[in-house]
């Protein structure tokens, strides 16, 4: 799904971007729900950049990579966590981009993202470039999703990409009333 943000950048460089695990729903100018085999997943565009939001029979997760104000966590590369039953996997890189491979990544990505059932892009005003997209999946017994933070003012595309999926035997155990892993 495509749409056009009506408001300004709040997250105007790459390296404004920071990460938070388990917060609270913030404001939102596009949702996208969705229905995964089970688990329900929220994709959310927010001036500041994304949210994702995740609900499945082992719990829920919440992750944020926005520009959050007073944030002292700024974008990790990688990261491991568990999260209740689930581990949490994310990844982020920073590609560099001459103007003219930026334009050409950026009209894929948009194509890509807008027209997959489960993805949601944002463009935001002043540029055709300037986006934030989000696409989910399921694949076995996790949940999967990429995200894309354009800034085409300094040709840099921001990626990440996240794994959250049940610990083995977590889910088992805790059904079997033997308490959890």
């Amino acid at each position: 799904m495509l749409t056009t943000l009506n408001t300004a950048y709040s997250d105007t460089r790459a390296a404004d971007l920071a990460w938070a695990l388990g917060r609270e729903p913030l404001p939102a100018l596009a949702t996208l729900d969705l229905e995964l085999a089970g688990a329900r997943v929220q994709l959310r565009l927010l001036g500041a950049s994304h949210q994702v939001l995740l609900e499945e029979e082992g719990g829920d997760c919440s992750e944020t990579v926005a520009c959050i104000a007073g944030s002292r966590t700024p974008l990790p590369l990688g990261i491991a966590k568990r999260v209740g039953d689930w581990e949490y996997e994310f990844a982020a890189r920073v590609e560099r981009l001459a103007p003219g491979a930026f334009a050409g990544r950026a009209q894929e990505l948009l194509a890509l993202v807008s027209d997959h059932p489960h993805g949601l892009v944002g463009v935001f005003p002043g540029s055709p470039h300037a986006f934030t997209a989000l696409l989910a999946q399921r694949r076995g017994g996790q949940v999967h999703w990429r995200t894309w933070h354009a800034y085409p003012q300094d040709g840099q595309l921001v990626a990440t990409r996240t794994r959250v999926g049940v610990r083995p035997g977590a889910l088992r155990l805790s059904r079997s009333g033997a308490g959890t892993a």
